[in-house]
């Protein structure tokens, strides 16, 4: 494709939607277009790019190799567009357009998030904005707003990467649990007594903080690794492992008599979490009117 028309976003529009759904069928609605249709869209797209971009048939749909480097690239592509219309709209002192966002998974307990007020702020501005939000773990955010298929992303970082800058915004602390069915319920034994039942114990690690997970418990290994907080809970619960969840997490299956915190004053964290920018994207107008209300909250927020 030597020149890129209006025609070929349309197509990868379509394209995306399809991605987004799973295949044609579950687009139809979406896109509000017969199966044929899209399936010519499809051709056009294909014959444009020279390449096939996915399989479909019986066997369902699937993205070739061709295909999911033109998603991620089209992607990029679009929210070039969707950053240029909205510097274009600051001329005429108006925020509109898309905010890709990108968040970690199971914050929404936690009370010092300032993630829902900053986002009932900014939407209460009267923009004519739409919000794409991505769930993903640390390092696909930061992957993600490094190559500009997010504008921001909040979560723990353990290490910085170039190229991004990062706006500390509050602390996520975590706690070691076991649940009902592990020999370490209700506990009441010294550190020493704690330490060696955990020789015989299974330890699941978070995996972008395992080392960490691995040095407070003093082992070297661990049974089960997990990229995030919704599978740590489900080994916990099931007895047969041990590990550490945020608190706010936790705090469900604690009052339910599921879950319980061991040595609480000993085994504890507080992960600082952090919003994370490209160096030189900062002045989109979307993400710096965002970013202006995440702050305004972190700001407001009373000490904890």
């Amino acid at each position: 494709m030597n020149q890129l028309q209006d025609v070929d976003l349309k197509l990868l529009r379509v394209f995306m939607t399809i991605v987004k759904c799973g295949g044609f069928s579950a687009a139809q609605a979406m896109l509000n277009m017969s199966q044929s249709a899209i399936s010519e869209q499809m051709i056009s797209l294909e014959a444009r790019l020279g390449v096939r971009l996915c399989e479909r048939g019986r066997s369902g749909f699937r993205l070739t190799e061709h295909g999911q480097a033109t998603y991620e690239a089209a992607q990029r592509l679009l929210l070039a567009v969707e950053t240029f219309c909205v510097d274009t709209d600051a001329l005429k002192q108006k925020v509109s357009g898309r905010l890709y966002l990108g968040i970690i998974d199971n914050t929404i307990t936690d009370p010092a998030s300032p993630l829902t007020r900053a986002t009932q702020r900014f939407v209460a501005r009267g923009h004519h904005v739409h919000l794409d939000i991505y769930v993903g773990t640390p390092a696909e955010l930061e992957e993600r707003v490094l190559d500009g298929r997010l504008h921001v992303a909040i979560g723990h970082f353990p290490l910085k990467v170039p190229g991004l800058n990062y706006t500390p915004l509050y602390q996520e602390p975590d706690g070691l649990f076991c649940g009902r069915l592990n020999p370490l319920y209700q506990t009441t034994s010294a550190l020493e007594g704690i330490y060696a039942a955990m020789k015989s114990s299974h330890i699941v690690a978070r995996g972008f903080l395992q080392q960490s997970d691995l040095r407070q418990l003093k082992v070297k290994e661990a049974a089960a690794n997990v990229d995030n907080v919704e599978a740590q809970a489900m080994l916990i619960l099931s007895g047969a492992y041990i590990g550490f969840l945020p608190l706010h997490y936790a705090r469900r299956w604690v009052d339910a008599g599921d879950l319980f915190q061991i040595a609480p004053t000993h085994f504890h964290s507080a992960w600082p979490f952090a919003a994370i920018t490209r160096r030189g994207n900062a002045e989109a107008l979307i993400l710096k009117v965002f970013m202006e209300d995440l702050i305004a909250v972190v700001k407001s927020a009373p000490a904890r």
